[in-house]
């Protein structure tokens, strides 16, 4: 997920850029192009699929023309209706998210490199460092590209002045938690150690007139589920305003409702409070033990291709023959994929509603974001026939920390579910064990909202989501249409509780759910 950070000066990233592929800007070119051409080869503009690829291409005008001709057709389903419409409100976001001229990337950059020349710029422009996008022949520059130039060249970083210090997420260093998560898990049998009890604030807070003085304002808050060994005794313990509705364990996006009047001249405010029990967990896994999964229906779906962000195209499949060469053990495939997605550096990331294919994305842009590389390397797992899912929430450490983040699990025989967490990638210890934590084990400073990608939320929502594909800020909208992030902020604040605060946790828990 994109890391809008809250307590944190930056977001979290890959700290090792050593041997990082900084691909090509013709990679990014091939891109348009390719769309342009399929719409082209196609003549199916009006389509959905071609306005699409129109989309994609950056050819908003000619997308817009098609949009308004498709919605004139009275013949047109309510659910195409609004497919089409929505790519309407995506060139919006897109527009939000590509916003800078070259003058102001330029000045920005110049605010940190202040001897920066413009064919320096170009240079790194040209080499796919600076993403940008062709929108109608103009070109808009990434409103984070500046700031993630810095992660993507060493040079650049070089060149800063003051220095850029890039800061990570405090799991994403090897330290005490770790070993006392492996000690623990190997002295009692690897599930549900490192027990910590944490106290959730979580606020939503809609700008003042962005939606008429009466009308309701509804408002969906990220909230857990519960997993034997992962979280547990969840108790929600307050809501403003009160009344609200707990979607229940069976939503794999679960989310507590909540709906006020909007008040003119003031801000319409949502929060919940919460407590659970969050443990880690960790295995030593030995590939001599692991043997391929036998896929029964319940694990089918897990392996199967899902569209449009988990897809086995040439591309993919030729990234995985490089990354798995002629191994056939399941561990030490998921090993090579593993290391071949960590391998690609970390970078803020556009929002996720605007892109079309989250995986290939990822392939291709020479960076990604948390969600972005879990989605890559779902999607390769799944090309090898080892069952992979999706999991994401927030990351936080005692206060001073948290961020939102997205991982994944895997199934290995006779492992089982073991989670992994490409982002935060191989630790730099020095000790195997610990080094290899994040596949297979989970730290305990992590509370999961979704189990699942792209998946409704309860009581369902009337008007798009502004974020597609997962739920971690949360989502806000009103008779009128939904509210996109630039209408309003939210707080997430989470308090690692002492032995005597946690003591004698007591009241109704909102439990339930398997053990993963």
């Amino acid at each position: 997920m994109d890391h809008t950070t809250v307590g944190s000066a930056t977001p979290p990233g890959n700290p090792s850029f050593a041997g990082k592929r900084a691909w090509p800007g013709r990679f990014l070119a091939a891109l348009a192009l390719s769309a342009a051409g399929a719409v082209a080869a196609s003549g199916a503009a009006g389509s959905l699929p071609g306005i699409v690829q129109l989309v994609d291409a950056g050819r908003f005008a000619a997308a817009e023309a098609a949009i308004a001709s498709s919605l004139a057709d009275p013949a047109l389903s309510a659910e195409e209706r609004r497919r089409i419409a929505f790519e309407r409100e995506r060139m919006r976001r897109i527009r939000l998210d590509f916003s800078l001229t070259r003058d102001q990337a330029f000045a920005e950059l110049r605010g940190k490199i202040p001897d920066l020349t413009g064919a320096e710029f170009e240079a790194w422009d040209a080499a796919g460092l600076l993403e940008h996008m062709e929108i109608d022949g103009e070109r808009r520059w990434f409103n984070r590209a500046p700031s993630n130039l810095f992660r993507l060249s060493a040079e650049a970083r070089a060149r800063s002045d003051p220095p850029v210090v890039l800061v990570d997420g405090p799991m994403e260093t090897a330290n005490a938690h770790h070993r006392e998560l492996r000690d623990a898990a190997i002295a009692g049998g690897g599930m549900g150690v490192a027990t910590r009890r944490v106290r959730v604030t979580h606020s939503l807070t809609v700008a003042a007139d962005a939606v008429p003085p009466g009308e309701t304002v509804r408002a969906w808050l990220p909230f857990p589920r519960s997993f034997a060994g992962q979280q547990e005794s969840i108790e929600l313990t307050g809501s403003a305003p009160a009344a609200p509705v707990v979607a229940p364990e069976s939503q794999m996006q679960r989310t507590v409702y909540l709906e006020r009047p909007a008040r003119a001249g003031e801000p319409t405010g949502f929060e919940i409070s919460y407590e659970l029990t969050v443990h880690g967990r960790y295995r030593a896994l030995d590939a001599e033990k692991v043997v391929p999964a036998r896929i029964t229906p319940e694990l089918a779906p897990h392996v199967a291709e899902r569209a449009p962000h988990i897809v086995f195209s040439d591309a993919m499949r030729r990234y995985s023959r490089e990354a798995v060469g002629d191994e056939t053990n399941p561990l030490r495939i998921a090993q090579r994929l593993f290391a071949a997605v960590d391998r690609i550096p970390w970078a803020g990331a556009r929002e996720y509603s605007t892109i079309t294919n989250i995986s290939d994305y990822a392939l291709r842009a020479g960076h990604a974001d948390c969600g972005q590389q879990t989605l890559l390397l779902m999607t390769l797992l799944r090309l090898n026939g080892i069952p992979a899912r999706w999991q994401s929430g927030w990351v936080y450490s005692d206060g001073e920390y948290a961020n939102m983040h997205d991982w994944g699990w895997l199934y290995l025989e006779p492992y089982g579910w073991l989670p992994m967490d490409v982002t935060f990638g191989r630790l730099q210890s020095g000790e195997p064990a610990i080094d290899g934590f994040y596949l297979g084990g989970l730290d305990a400073y992590r509370i999961a909202f979704n189990d699942d990608y792209g998946t409704p939320l309860y009581p369902a929502k009337q008007h798009e989501r502004s974020e597609t594909v997962d739920s971690q800020r949360g989502e806000v909208e009103w008779r009128g249409g939904n509210l996109y992030f630039d209408q309003w902020d939210y707080e997430f604040q989470a308090e690692v509780l002492t032995a005597a605060q946690a003591d004698g946790v007591q009241g109704t828990h909102i439990t339930g759910g398997e053990g993963a």
